[in-house]
């Protein structure tokens, strides 16, 4: 087997050490280790030298003391030598390789002792080892485990079955035999077991679990629904249009577990680091065991430095520091409306110093209006004219006329002038509708112009919100459109924007931002992911707003679930909270390791002060528990 020695499969490797183990298999062998050492203690040097107590000497106790072991060493800490194995087969040992070098040192060391009927042992050594390792362990594996607690929230969403109306009756099946095109009862209260379109009925359904929007969004006939989302009051009914991996939530859950398999910088220096802290620590120990062998301090005493040199130099502490801290912001991001792609873009947020919106769909609704129109004739006129049209600015128009209920005219010999505009016969007249050079919408009739309209892409509420949140967090805000300058230049002053680019097509976009980056400045491209795709990728961080159903935009980096510009804050907010947390912990799991491991090895021997296996192996996993801990606390931050 071909194996592949860069960082990058160091890492996967040393983090999949918990590969096939059961998080209550650890627990329950932590029970039985627990139990077990608790009459190993009682035989053992410290229970005499520190707390005075000796167990009852009976004949054999010596033999029964090494049963208790073996136990201890072959079923509890078994664990462990199979990891082991397991690392050393991939020619990467890792921290289960120094567990089992510890144990297995003070195993075989106190199994030679007693069968040779020596009076010096480290059974105790060896059981609270274990015993602790897998407390250790445990607590490791229940927080990653709820930490990536979202993604199994997710899976719990959709339901178990579904009413499909077949032949005219209702009939309930499971959710995996339903087909695109099934037309689906939605009670009220139910969950919403696929992607559709509502066919009939009203109701509120509840999104907030996969948008983040809490307000309940009321469905009508035509609109979309969401699986996963929980209906209200109403009762639906939907035709169904996407199911299984091709859902929003499936691409949702595919997004979130992407993230948690995805690594930072941080993440591959942290797996660096544990790698290579390994390597010292076998080397370390090996010197220790020398050295004070060579000062004749007996074999006893070097194993025991050995094995508590290897044992606090295990570096769950480091492995731990940044995977767990990345799953916990993930979870957070999920929540927020968040979908975190790469973890790499999540790190790179919190060094941009410019912001780059698309206008359309981004700043604005991306849904044209009419502002202001001549007369009803000439509005009439037009609408007639744009009965059969596909374009944004025709629909405005018609849908205008429609609300003002005017009456609009047989249309014929319709045809689009390219570049200008379209033109057609109302009732016999000749009626022009399209731009003569200027920027408002002419209205001509029979080559005479009769009036104008001026259409508008209005701008979001929250827009305005969101460009002062991030001028007040110190980012530059800048806009670019393919609109006229002085459309650009209207919404700028509008939402408080001091740069656009305006007159720009979808393909020289990402050109802009090669210009932004040219002046040695940090882009975030935020845009719908579709005709934005080179400009999102050329950016240093992509950001796909708006991503509805269509969640899977490979341009992108983070997608914000909902049209809302005012998430984006937030992501420069979990970007550096995340990194804090970061730092924080590989701070104290390098610095802990730097000191501990020349304390292990007895360097202050000379003063007293000598560190024993069984509390090297406290310490480890203290300094685990305390790099825990200040991860999860990332979690009760609120964004």
């Amino acid at each position: 087997m071909d194996h592949n020695h860069s960082p990058h499969h160091q890492h996967e490797a040393q983090h999949d050490k918990h590969a096939g183990h059961h998080t209550a298999d650890f627990l329950k062998k932590f029970w039985i280790s627990l139990v077990l050492s608790v009459p190993i203690f009682f035989y053992s040097e410290m229970a005499m030298e520190v707390f005075n107590i000796r167990g009852p000497e009976f004949i054999g106790w010596q033999y029964l003391l090494l049963l208790l072991g073996s136990v201890t060493y072959f079923y509890c800490g078994w664990v462990f030598l199979q990891s082991a194995y397991r690392e050393l087969k991939d020619r990467l040992p890792g921290m289960m390789t120094l567990i089992a070098i510890a144990v297995t040192a003070a195993y075989a060391y106190s199994t030679f002792s007693i069968l040779s009927g020596g009076m010096h042992d480290l059974m105790f050594e060896l059981a609270s080892l274990i015993t602790i390792m897998l407390l250790g362990h445990w607590i490791e594996m229940k927080s990653v485990t709820n930490a990536q607690g979202a993604l199994k929230e997710l899976s719990k969403l959709l339901p178990d079955t579904a009413d499909v109306i077949r032949g005219g009756s209702t009939i309930t099946i499971s959710i995996s035999e339903l087909k695109v095109g099934d037309v689906v009862l939605i009670k009220p209260g139910s969950k919403i077991p696929a992607d559709g379109k509502v066919i009939e009925g009203l109701s509120n359904v509840n999104e907030s679990i996969l948008t983040g929007e809490s307000k309940p969004v009321r469905k009508t006939v035509g609109a979309e629904v969401i699986a996963g989302s929980i209906n209200g009051d109403g009762s639906l009914t939907v035709e169904i249009s996407t199911i299984g991996e091709k859902t929003f939530l499936a691409g949702v859950m595919r997004l979130v577990a992407e993230a948690q398999a995805s690594k930072s910088r941080l993440q591959v220096l942290s797996d660096q680091a544990a790698f290579y802290l390994t390597i010292v620590a076998i080397v370390g120990g090996g010197i220790t065991f020398t050295a004070w062998i060579a000062l004749g301090a007996g074999t006893l005493t070097a194993v025991e430095r050995f094995v508590a040199v290897l044992v606090i130099a295990c570096p769950h502490a480091l492995g731990l520091a940044v995977p767990l801290v990345a799953a916990i912001s993930t979870t957070m991001a999920a929540r927020n409306g968040l979908l975190i792609r790469q973890r790499i873009a999540l790190e790179e947020a919190r060094k941009i110093d410019t912001v780059l919106f698309d206008k359309t769909g981004t700043l604005t609704k991306g849904e044209f209006g009419v502002v202001s129109v001549t007369s009803d004739e000439v509005l009439a006129l037009a609408a007639a004219v744009e009965t059969n049209s596909e374009h944004p600015i025709g629909k405005a128009i018609l849908k205008e006329a429609q609300k003002r209920n005017l009456h609009i005219g047989e249309v014929r010999e319709f045809k689009t002038i390219a570049g200008t505009g379209v033109e057609a016969k109302v009732d016999g007249i000749t009626i022009f509708v399209g731009h003569r050079g200027g920027k408002d919408i002419v209205v001509e009739k029979d080559g005479e112009v009769i009036g104008t309209i001026v259409v508008a892409d209005s701008v979001r509420p929250e827009a305005k919100e969101a460009v002062a949140h991030l001028k007040e967090a110190g980012i530059l805000v800048s806009m670019i459109t393919g609109d006229s300058e002085d459309v650009a230049k209207e919404v700028a002053n509008e939402l408080g924007i001091d740069e656009y680019f305006a007159c720009v097509r979808p393909e020289e976009k990402s050109e802009k931002v090669k210009l932004l980056q040219s002046n040695g400045r940090r882009v975030a491209m935020v845009g719908d992911g579709v005709n934005d795709a080179p400009a999102l990728a050329q950016a240093n961080l992509g950001i796909a707003i708006g991503a509805g159903t269509n969640v899977a935009i490979e341009s992108a980096g983070i997608i914000l679930v909902k049209n809302d510009p005012r998430d984006i804050p937030k992501i420069f907010n979990l970007s550096r909270l995340t990194y804090n947390k970061m730092i924080q912990n590989l701070f104290w799991a390098t610095g802990y390791n730097v000191v501990a491991i020349p304390l292990a090895a007895g360097v202050l021997a000379p003063w007293g002060i000598i560190l024993q296996p069984w509390l090297a192996a406290v310490f480890m996993s203290l300094s685990t528990v305390i790099v825990a801990i200040n991860a999860v606390l990332l979690g009760r931050r609120t964004l």
